[in-house]
């Protein structure tokens, strides 16, 4: 009997969990989500096409990088060497359309989640699976930077 009760437990956390995951994703403000996603764009242009100015005006100069295969990383001169030295012109970004959420974080800024795939240029032919990213991006003085990075692949 207490199998049963278990089983029937998890198939309805299992529903539970299916159902949120079934949930349209509505912005709750729709001027903020089409800001995030101009950054979004503005930043991963950037990334994909080398330019090294734009990236380093968006990052925070206390950023944090948490990569769930290379960990931590603090510095923003070294996480910009590290883009110039491996990324550019190597690998290419998309962002998986209509994977990302937008969440506002009052007086500090948003949270943007999504999923988004890499494509490493010298392997045309190998296959790319979708990565969860989170980025949380702070307003300064009008202006958008991102403060931290969770990079999941």
């Amino acid at each position: 009997m207490l199998m049963v009760s278990l089983f029937c437990l998890s198939g309805h956390a299992q529903n539970e969990y299916q159902a949120i995951l079934d949930t349209k994703y509505i912005p709750a403000d729709q001027e903020l989500f089409k800001e995030i996603l101009a950054m979004d764009k503005k930043y991963f242009d950037a990334y994909n096409e080398c330019d090294m100015d734009t990236q380093a005006a968006l990052y925070a100069e206390d950023l944090e990088f948490f990569h769930d295969q290379g960990g931590l990383s603090t510095s923003k001169p070294q996480l910009l060497e590290s883009l110039k030295n491996n990324i550019c012109g190597k690998v290419t970004r998309t962002l998986i359309k209509g994977s990302v959420e937008v969440y506002p974080i009052p007086n500090y800024g948003a949270i943007e989640m999504g999923y988004h795939k890499f494509y490493n240029n010298q392997e045309p032919n190998a296959k790319s699976k979708p990565g969860r990213f989170v980025l949380l991006w702070k307003k300064e003085d009008e202006k958008w930077i991102i403060a931290k990075v969770i990079s999941l692949h």
